[in-house]
């Protein structure tokens, strides 16, 4: 597939997107159909793990605000949705790597991410509500991400805050120096990058499995995983197999 304002490349079982409107990643409704689509192309395509990153001095400055006007937001909007379901439905892990200033419906693409790293340098927020609007995505995440006081200030303030706060909120996985923060970012994928990439996707459902249920509830749902999905895998076999006759395992992807 060909795009315009993104990048997709798969290498080693890594598939990357990178924004790729510099220098500010401002996000349009044509780049959001791209991404929309590359998402979905890597539901089938075989791999480990998902990288979300950016060139230019800032991961994304948000979508632009003349999409926003009447004529345009319910497109902007059904787009954005087709965005975050091909992201949340995909059974690949997504991590994003930020590496500057990220805002409004670029910062509801990170949070959609299952895991983030950011540089020391970068910069979270949603100002929508300077421009008398509210962040919907942002709405639905953050109150899983961290506590309803902090949502409230986030999404009520519009603050710009800094990569020190959005770890003490527990918005990001790992905080990296900018200086080396590319390696830093390709170290931190590497603890994932030697799994298997089937049980990687049974996992990461399990998780999901247990989300906005019960305990008794929760539990049968991932023990239904567990049972009728991991345990036909051939890796999962085969990890448990190689555990016990103290070799590395050899995974299929199967």
């Amino acid at each position: 597939m060909s795009y315009n304002f993104i990048k997709v490349k798969n290498e080693a079982g890594l598939i990357t997107i990178t924004l790729n409107k510099p220098p500010l990643n401002v996000i349009t409704i044509p780049m959001l159909a791209e991404l929309a689509d590359a998402f979905a192309w890597t539901k089938q395509e075989p791999a480990k793990l998902i990288l979300l990153n950016a060139e230019g001095k800032a991961f994304s400055a948000g979508v632009d605000v003349a999409d926003h006007t009447p004529d345009k937001v319910n497109k902007m909007i059904e787009t954005l949705d087709r965005l975050f379901i091909n992201m949340y439905e995909n059974e690949k892990p997504i991590v994003a790597a930020v590496h500057g200033l990220v805002l409004g419906g670029g910062y509801e693409v990170v949070m959609t991410c299952d895991m983030v790293v950011a540089s020391e340098k970068a910069r979270f927020g949603q100002p929508e509500i300077a421009v008398g609007v509210f962040p919907p995505t942002a709405v639905v995440w953050l109150p899983h991400l961290t506590r309803m006081p902090h949502v409230m200030e986030v999404v009520l303030s519009g603050e710009i805050f800094d990569a020190a706060k959005a770890d003490k909120l527990g918005l990001v996985n790992a905080v990296l120096p900018a200086d080396s923060f590319e390696a830093g970012v390709q170290k931190f994928l590497q603890k994932f990058m030697t799994m298997s990439p089937v049980v990687l996707a049974c996992t990461k459902k399990a998780i999901k499995a247990g989300l906005n249920k019960g305990f008794v509830e929760g539990l049968k749902a991932i023990d239904n995983i567990y049972l009728n999905e991991l345990m036909a895998t051939a890796d999962a076999k085969e990890g448990l197999a190689a555990f016990m006759e103290k070799r590395q395992p050899v995974w299929q992807g199967k």
